[in-house]
């Protein structure tokens, strides 16, 4: 990923905006990457979330809407903590997907709402790392540490419903939820009617993970539209007329 214009402001992963319908609440959506700027401090995103969180008032009510593969660890974090010491009821609406860090950030929600499509996803903390034995050894009880956290998370919202075996045993198995499924270990309130929102996804992430759904592998498919469905074949035939001229050169030799 190439590094944006330090002058430019970083494209934000979520919209804050008052309700149209005259209450004193408030829509926010996260749709999309959670991500981090680390390169200028006064744009990271958990300080300017908290800036455009602060910016609504004193709102009685959120309602957060999420369709997001996740992301940086320590923004959810923030966030779910930004909103779980908010005075406002939190609603959150899983639109389509919240996995990993955002699946965190939805147990922020004193209601969770999940269409019967949607999905929640949930797995331990990973990261790429380097060095010597040492630092490989920090790094592995650093994301145990990172685990344990969004694990206590987890279990504040299930109850009773979920035990702490149950739920390593989830996140070790990198574990994709229905909406029912959630909802029968305490991870959602309420299963709504399905909707036809597809999941935000990307063939980036699908490589990091190892369990994705077939029916969200479908999707990313349907997602790719005709004119860049064209332009790949369009790769593709080239490609293969290239090592067809290759082909012909080297048999000559």
């Amino acid at each position: 990923m190439g590094k944006e214009n330090k002058n430019s402001s970083p494209k934000k992963f979520w919209e804050m905006k008052m309700s149209t319908d005259g209450s004193n609440s408030a829509d926010i959506f996260i749709y999309g990457d959670i991500v981090r700027y680390q390169w200028d401090d006064t744009d990271v995103s958990a300080s300017s979330f908290k800036k455009d969180l602060d910016n609504l008032g004193d709102v009685s009510t959120i309602n957060l809407y999420v369709n997001s593969p996740g992301g940086s660890v320590f923004e959810g974090i923030a966030i779910h903590n930004m909103l779980k010491r908010h005075q406002a009821k939190v609603n959150v609406y899983v639109d389509a997907l919240a996995a990993s860090i955002a699946s965190v950030i939805a147990m922020a929600g004193d209601t969770i709402f999940m269409p019967k499509n949607s999905m929640l996803m949930i797995h331990n903390a990973w990261t790429f790392a380097w060095g010597n034995a040492s630092e490989l050894r920090k790094v592995a009880d650093d994301l145990d540490r990172i685990s344990s956290s969004s694990k206590q998370t987890y279990l504040q919202k299930a109850g009773d419903k979920l035990t702490d075996e149950k739920l390593q045993e989830m996140l070790d198995a990198e574990t994709w939820l229905s909406a029912d499924e959630a909802l029968e270990y305490g991870l959602c309130d309420v299963v709504q009617e399905q909707n036809q929102m597809a999941a935000s996804i990307s063939e980036e992430f699908i490589e990091k993970y190892k369990n994705v759904p077939k029916q969200l592998l479908g999707e990313q498919k349907a997602s790719i539209s005709a004119t860049e469905m064209a332009e790949r074949q369009k790769i593709a035939e080239e490609s293969k007329a290239n090592l067809a001229y290759l082909d012909t050169i080297l048999g000559g030799m």
